[in-house]
């Protein structure tokens, strides 16, 4: 595939610190460990950052304060570039850990601090269970095991699992409002309860778990965003991809509404509008870079995110936002009018057929060898009212016309850099060939970035959908 134009929107994504006034002094004292120097580190989303340094003194002790308070999360230990163990920064940020260079993490102590207890003894919980269900595992996975004893052993299993949640819910119970609880709760699932009497069960189950999605994460909790696991990044993605369907304005509507439970705090405001904007900045599913548009427009056009957006950012958002906006499924295709191989100027708007394929191409591009000769046998064989305005990206019309000799081609097909209406990259999402977009007898957008060998089964739905339209009205 041959690139023609692109845009690299980097993850410019970076935690803002939030001034309090209580203070941190978290002790450690390791030993085998001495005269070093040691890292504290946190995760944010995908990332992870170094928060702070400390010398360790002979005795393996050393220590980490401040006089503003941590962002609650999870945090680790850095030495020599190798992360030793993790532990939880919450409420109470003064407390000793102490452990020794044979096993930190066996080995892990806490005094002051019930969170870390907690963490801790999890920990250990998780390895004796982890180490209870291992030969089961094993003959799960033992293709030459029997059926009785496969079964068996899921049953061993699934009574472990029953183990670890009945712990996980007993913390929970005990300690709500504490940051482990958070942790557990919002890597559980959310049980669907029996569909009632006269209901439809999948539609039932569908519509109470998107309902109650979010009811074991709060999207305005900063502390999410500082896990192990991109819990937050992933809750988000696996909901806009499994509980919407794909239409813009349903997902448009549902990131406002999200959003405005995000904003709580800046943190966590700006990660999700920043995880949806690149989510859908280009997306998989045809029409869908109708939310990128809007999500241009409504959180950086409007300078509701320039307590972190800078101006370069906004620059390179906006001109992609514009790229796309005037290519968007529904919108009047812009007219195009360039020069064929007979140097003669061909517009796009001149064509009275029912329906248009733009073919943008390259010459030399390997995929559009590939795929000329499909959307050849389409417009050949089509039952449908179709022309071709194939558009050239390439300067050469040696090139172009060897092309179209060699194809045997007898549609349309212009040379785009020799143009009376502009860099078409201006008008059309066309950074790489080969881009299809497909109009209507009115010179609509009705398809994008399809395939040619889907070209006459979308004709055929588009047809049918349109019948059904006008016998309703």
């Amino acid at each position: 595939m041959k690139k023609t134009f692109f845009i690299s929107l980097a993850l410019l994504v970076a935690s803002t610190l939030t001034s309090f006034s209580q203070e941190y002094n978290i002790e450690f004292k390791i030993d085998g460990l001495s005269d070093t120097t040691i890292f504290l580190g946190n995760f944010f989303g995908e990332s992870t950052y170094l928060k702070d340094t400390s010398k360790v003194n002979s005795e393996g002790e050393f220590s980490f304060e401040g006089n503003e308070a941590l962002e609650e999360g999870m945090y680790f230990l850095v030495l020599n570039k190798t992360r030793l163990f993790d532990f939880l920064i919450g409420e109470d940020q003064e407390f000793k850990i102490t452990t020794n260079t044979e096993d930190y993490v066996n080995n892990l102590k806490v005094e002051g601090d019930i969170e870390n207890e907690l963490f801790i003894a999890d920990l250990l919980f998780n390895s004796e269970r982890n180490n209870e269900a291992a030969p089961h595992v094993t003959i799960v996975r033992d293709s030459l095991a029997t059926k009785e004893a496969q079964r068996a052993a899921r049953e061993k299993l699934s009574t472990i699992n029953e183990k670890v949640m009945a712990h996980q819910n007993e913390i929970i119970s005990q300690h709500p409002n504490l940051l482990i609880s958070k942790i557990f709760k919002v890597n559980q699932r959310v049980d669907i309860p029996p569909t009632p009497e006269g209901q439809v069960e999948n539609e039932y189950g569908y519509k109470y778990l998107r309902k109650h999605y979010w009811d074991n994460m709060d999207l305005g909790d900063p502390a999410m965003l500082r896990l192990g696991q991109p819990v937050y990044k992933e809750k988000v993605e696996n909901y806009f991809d499994r509980m919407l369907l794909p239409d813009a304005d349903t997902i448009t509507n549902e990131i406002n509404r999200l959003a405005s439970i995000a904003k709580q705090n800046q943190d966590t405001y700006k990660y999700f509008v920043w995880t949806v904007t690149l989510k859908y900045q280009n997306p998989s599913i045809m029409g869908l870079d109708k939310v990128f548009v809007n999500m241009i427009d409504t959180y950086f056009e409007s300078g509701e995110m320039d307590f972190w957006a800078n101006d370069q950012l906004k620059k390179n958002l906006k001109e992609r936002a514009d790229q796309l906006r005037l290519s968007l499924i529904g919108k009047t295709a812009p007219n195009m009018v360039m020069m064929d191989k007979d140097k003669q100027m061909k517009s796009l708007y001149n064509i009275s057929n029912k329906y248009t394929v733009i073919y943008f191409f390259d010459p030399d591009c390997g995929h559009c060898k590939k795929e000329t000769p499909v959307l050849k046998e389409f417009y050949n064989t089509t039952k449908y009212d179709v022309e071709v305005f194939a558009v050239s990206a390439d300067t050469s019309m040696l090139k172009m016309k060897k092309y179209i000799g060699d194809q045997g081609l007898n549609w349309i097909t212009v040379n785009g850099p020799r143009t009376s209406t502009g860099s078409y990259h201006k008008s059309y999402d066309a950074m790489t060939t080969p881009t299809i977009y497909v109009l209507n007898d009115k010179k609509k957008i009705i398809a994008k970035k399809i395939p040619s060998g889907r070209l006459e089964d979308f004709l055929t739905q588009y047809e049918k959908f349109q019948a059904k339209s006008d016998n309703e009205q």
